[in-house]
């Protein structure tokens, strides 16, 4: 089987696992090589996504599509990302927005990062500290919320831990009604995540199979 063959048969069978309307399936391509990504295109796919902002760079500048940062932010690499990345998926810090609202050249898209267990080494706020957040990512013209994003902590049973966080996606939404989008939900536990209410999945090795080493 070729690898066109063996990404092809993989992607369809996730998009088959893709149980609602409206929902926009992210390819993970960190760590995998560009020509995977190239045969994604060729596939359809045109949501692609990253973890390090150098892969970004490099995949971004040969493949046209919408390409989203998931990884943890540096503040030195701001200005880079934004040349880059059309949406960012872990904003946890208001001088991170500050600065990303002053270097990108764009309207650039932005989810919070919520976090269940407030534990600093994995990023994102606690729901009580979404609010405030929100409020000044208002104050900034260039940045445009669009919603939450979140990985359940290490030991959380999935079902649980989406159903609550669909719950203060829907109290935030309460607040900020533009923030309609819920990213949520990766390769082991995608479907669920879509049961209880994300908008955005982010799948890589379902799709592009076992993920190489990278130094």
């Amino acid at each position: 089987m070729s690898r066109r063959d063996e990404i092809a048969a993989n992607l369809l069978a996730v998009q088959g696992k893709i149980t609602r309307p409206n929902i926009t399936l992210i390819a993970v391509t960190k760590t995998y090589p560009v020509s995977d990504v190239q045969i994604l295109h060729e596939l359809g796919v045109r949501n692609f996504g990253e973890n390090r902002n150098e892969e970004g760079l490099e995949k971004a500048a040969q493949v046209e599509g919408r390409w989203h940062f998931q990884g943890e932010i540096q503040s030195r690499k701001l200005r880079d990302i934004a040349r880059w990345a059309d949406v960012i998926h872990s904003l946890d810090d208001a001088s991170h927005a500050t600065k990303l609202n002053l270097v990108t050249e764009k309207e650039i898209d932005v989810f919070l990062q919520l976090s269940l267990d407030g534990d600093p080494a994995r990023g994102g706020v606690r729901a009580s500290e979404l609010a405030a957040l929100g409020a000044h990512l208002h104050t900034l013209p260039n940045v445009n919320l669009v919603g939450l994003m979140c990985v359940l902590p290490l030991g959380v049973e999935a079902r649980i831990g989406f159903t609550e966080v669909a719950k203060i996606h829907r109290d935030f939404q309460g607040e900020f009604p533009g923030a309609q989008s819920l990213s949520a939900g990766m390769s082991g536990d995608f479907e669920i995540a879509i049961d209880c209410g994300a908008t955005h999945i982010r799948v890589g090795s379902q799709i592009l199979g076992m993920r190489p080493p990278h130094g």
